[in-house]
Parts: structure tokens; C-alpha cells; sequence
């Protein structure tokens, strides 16, 4: 098994839910489709996935053993931002982006503020009824769990998961990320307007009809 199963072809696994296209599973990995594709021929051959009007894991033990090569691999070699914002889409649990990712994701990358790459949280909106068990999930890839950000001198690396559990979720997709609805979003940069004053700005001109009505209109860095 192990000899097919390489971090790409685990990730492919634990990406996958049934009835999926190669190419959403490479939108969602963010991985070129021609690499996507190769991995899941090979898997198809060892006999791990079949494609059939779309993909399907032919046994979940086969997850298991995916999510066990690839938080062991984490814990050898930490996983990049990058990467960090795919671990989640391996879990059997919905979850969205929220709060200054969720800005992230609706700008399609174009607007980052208050963070750096050496502290560097990730926040993520799921179910009061999930919260164990995301606590548990990231700590099998060695990641933190808060939920609240915590000062980077309190932290062995540069990531954090800061978790904000609700009663339910209402997700949105966008280039493959999971992400709160436009609307939450922009409520939230309304609330903070000093920091995403310009964010606002960015959005008003990405998509039509929004009229914020945002005076700011300084050049974005991307």
C-alpha cells in the first residue's frame, strides 16, 4: 500500500468525496489536474479508488492509512501556510474560512493584513458540536488549536488554528476554499473598517453590484 500511497496520492484520498471530478479534487488540493490525474491512475491500478461517474474510495481504511502517512510526514516536516490551508479539507467534518481568512479568500489572495509569515493563524469557523474533534485532528499534525489568536511567544512555530465554533454553518465556495458567505464577510470588515478599509475597496471593484461605497481607493498590494 505504502509504496503507491506518496503525500500526493494520501492527500488525493483524503480529499476526495464520492461522486468528485479530478479536476475539483485539484482545484481543492490546489495541485496541478495533469499530477492530480497521474496519482489517481495509480491508484486506480493498486485498486484504491475507482472512477466510475466520478471518484470513489473503494475503503475507508484506506483513508486511514492516507491521514496517518500525511500527519506523519507533518510531523516530520512542517507543513508550509500553503499547505496548512488544505490539512482541514482532510477531515470528515464541515468547516468554513472565517474572519481575516475570509477577507483572504474573497479577495482571492489579493488582501493580507495582520499577519506575517512567522505568525501566521488560520481561522476557521465549525460546528460547537465538532470542536473536540478538530482539536484532536490538528494535533495529530503537531498544529495548535485556540480560540482566540495567541501571542506568537507563546507558540513553538509560526502556525495556529484559532477555532470559532457556531451552532451551524453556512459555506460558500471559492476557488476551492470553503469560506463564509460574501455577505458575513463584508459585515465583519464593516466592524473592523480601519483594518479593511481598503479590502472593502478591493471587493467593490472585484464584483458587481456590491456598491459599498468606499472612499478609499489607494492601489492594493497582491
Amino acid at each position: 500500500m505504502y509504496e503507491v500511497l506518496d503525500d500526493t496520492a494520501a492527500q488525493i484520498i483524503l480529499t476526495i468525496e464520492s461522486g468528485d471530478s479530478i479536476r475539483r479534487v485539484a482545484q481543492h488540493l490546489h495541485t496541478p489536474y495533469e499530477t492530480v490525474r497521474q496519482a489517481v491512475n495509480r491508484l486506480e491500478d493498486a485498486g484504491y479508488v475507482s472512477y466510475d461517474d466520478g471518484l470513489t474510495v473503494v475503503d475507508e481504511r484506506v483513508r486511514d492509512a492516507a491521514l496517518e502517512l500525511v500527519a506523519a510526514s507533518a510531523g516530520v516536516s512542517p507543513p508550509s501556510i500553503e499547505e496548512t490551508y488544505v490539512i482541514p479539507q482532510f477531515s470528515d467534518w464541515p468547516f468554513a474560512f472565517t474572519r481575516i481568512d475570509a477577507v483572504y479568500v474573497w479577495t482571492q489572495g489579493g488582501y493580507q493584513v495582520g499577519r506575517e509569515p512567522d505568525d501566521y493563524p488560520l481561522f476557521l469557523a465549525v460546528r460547537e458540536q465538532d470542536v473536540d474533534t478538530w482539536e484532536t485532528f490538528f494535533e495529530s499534525f503537531d498544529i495548535p488549536t485556540a480560540f482566540e489568536r495567541r501571542p506568537r511567544d507563546e507558540l513553538d512555530g509560526p502556525l495556529q488554528i484559532v477555532l470559532e465554533p457556531l451552532p451551524s454553518l453556512n459555506i460558500e465556495h471559492v476557488e476551492g476554499y470553503p469560506v463564509i458567505p460574501r455577505a458575513e464577510t463584508i459585515e465583519y470588515m464593516r466592524e473592523n473598517y480601519a483594518q479593511f478599509q481598503s479590502g472593502l475597496a478591493m471587493l467593490d471593484r472585484m464584483y458587481e453590484g456590491l456598491d459599498l461605497d468606499v472612499a478609499y481607493r489607494e492601489t492594493e498590494r497582491t
